[in-house]
């Protein structure tokens, strides 16, 4: 499983190995950087050599990306859509399957709550990982959320039906998902 934490300036790519009862195991975390020096057209060739050399090194089954959305700062939208664009095509050259994911998403999944700050998730991802440290900086944290909530809602590759045990976070999760199924049902039928 692989999670990129888009950037242009710096971009976070997390390998983890997800075990069928659910468990996961670090595999390999990175942050490709790229100056600002540079011509947008050589920073994002600098990048998308970095994430082939760890698609081709790994190998994994899926891609997980932090969904774009809108801010302010159109500089940093810009370069996070356009690394994410060559993510999404990288991995299609190699018949991989993509999902993207929101911030708030892959906070709830990995914390329990939506709104979680960064100091908060990296301490949840060196937990789940098992790790000594929180991985630095926050985007090769984010990476490895993104491919852990990828890992908990997608299901893992041979794992039973129903899974294994699930943390707290994923209990979490589920009893939203299932709290906001349930509320669509109703509204649906009282149409």
């Amino acid at each position: 499983m692989l999670g990129v934490d888009p950037g242009l300036t710096r971009c976070g790519v997390g390998v983890i190995d997800v075990a069928p009862d659910r468990t996961a195991k670090l595999v390999d975390v990175v942050v490709i950087r790229s100056s600002p020096d540079l011509p947008i057209e050589q920073r994002l060739a600098h990048v998308a050599a970095g994430l082939e050399a760890i698609l081709d090194e790994h190998r994994p089954q899926t891609v997980a990306l932090e969904r774009v959305f809108a801010r302010s700062d159109v500089s940093t939208i810009m370069g996070t859509a356009q690394i994410s664009g060559v993510a999404m095509y990288l991995a299609a050259k190699r018949a991989l399957p993509v999902s993207l994911h929101t911030p708030s998403e892959v906070k709830a999944a990995i914390t329990g709550y939506g709104r979680a700050d960064k100091a908060q998730v990296g301490a949840m991802v060196a937990r789940i990982l098992g790790l000594d440290a929180v991985p630095k900086p926050a985007d090769a944290a984010d990476a490895l959320a993104l491919a852990l909530c990828h890992a908990w809602r997608s299901g893992t590759p041979g794992a039973p039906a129903g899974g294994g045990a699930l943390t707290p976070a994923q209990e979490a999760w589920r009893a939203a998902e299932r709290s906001a199924s349930a509320s669509a049902g109703a509204r649906r039928l009282s149409r």
